[in-house]
């Protein structure tokens, strides 16, 4: 078996996203070659603004001491610390090892379960958590429906689900200057800090396979969600898309 804590070779970009098993083997070498510098481009993504949108997302799921949340896509922590910090027992999930051991070196992180899992097939028994989150998550699937059904089997009755991700915005015109933009400033800054132009192009080309906020929308209500609704963010570039299991 290959290392879980190396990456492989990354194919170029264009062939990684032209099926489900090769995109999720791009998606894992991605992320455990940024995961240094996570953080950093997180913030440079979300205009400076990513925090206060994780502030935003944790309050909106209302969570109650003693509630158990799991953390999606959780990469170095950020929410999963958050969620504690409102109450929570949290459990980070990521399909990355590099990102959770650099979780677990964070202030305060011990009090978190770290655990390498995939998305697609939660590491978790059914009806495990009270609040789900995954914060630029479900746009790294290759099956977002899949993913969504992992959650509603995840969550006890009552149970919400919050995604914080990138979307696309109606104007065809805003929305080709977004996607010409990310492409040419994320293969500078591939280049730059990686010696790969691809490296960031990634984002808008899974944008562009990503069903955005409303189609997100329309796959938690066709796996079963209730009280779905979406948010755009930041002008309509990002989104937080929120549901809950029946009670």
């Amino acid at each position: 078996m290959p290392d879980p804590t190396t990456a492989s070779p990354r194919e170029p970009l264009g062939a990684a996203l032209s099926t489900p098993a090769r995109k999720a083997a791009y998606v894992r070498s991605l992320f455990h070659d940024i995961a240094p510098r996570y953080d950093d481009i997180t913030v440079w993504l979300s205009y400076g603004r990513d925090q206060q949108w994780k502030d935003t997302l944790v309050r909106m799921a209302c969570v109650q001491p003693g509630e158990h949340a799991l953390d999606l896509a959780c990469g170095t922590g950020d929410l999963a610390m958050r969620l504690r910090d409102a109450g929570a027992s949290v459990t980070g999930i990521d399909l990355t090892h590099r990102m959770l051991t650099l979780a677990a070196g964070k202030p305060g992180a011990g009090a978190i379960r770290w655990v390498c899992g995939d998305m697609l097939a939660l590491p978790m028994p059914s009806a495990c958590a009270d609040v789900v989150t995954a914060g630029y998550g479900l746009r790294n699937v290759p099956d977002v429906a899949q993913s969504l059904a992992e959650v509603r089997r995840a969550l006890r009755p009552g149970g919400r689900f919050l995604s914080l991700d990138f979307t696309l915005p109606r104007s065809v015109v805003v929305r080709t200057m977004y996607l010409a933009y990310l492409r040419l400033v994320g293969g500078a800054v591939g280049h730059w800090l990686h010696g790969d132009a691809d490296t960031y192009r990634y984002i808008p080309e899974s944008l562009e396979r990503y069903p955005g906020a409303a189609g997100v929308a329309t796959l938690m209500r066709e796996t079963g969600f209730v009280d779905v609704r979406w948010w755009p963010v930041l002008g309509g570039l990002m989104a937080i898309n929120t549901g809950r299991v029946p009670r």
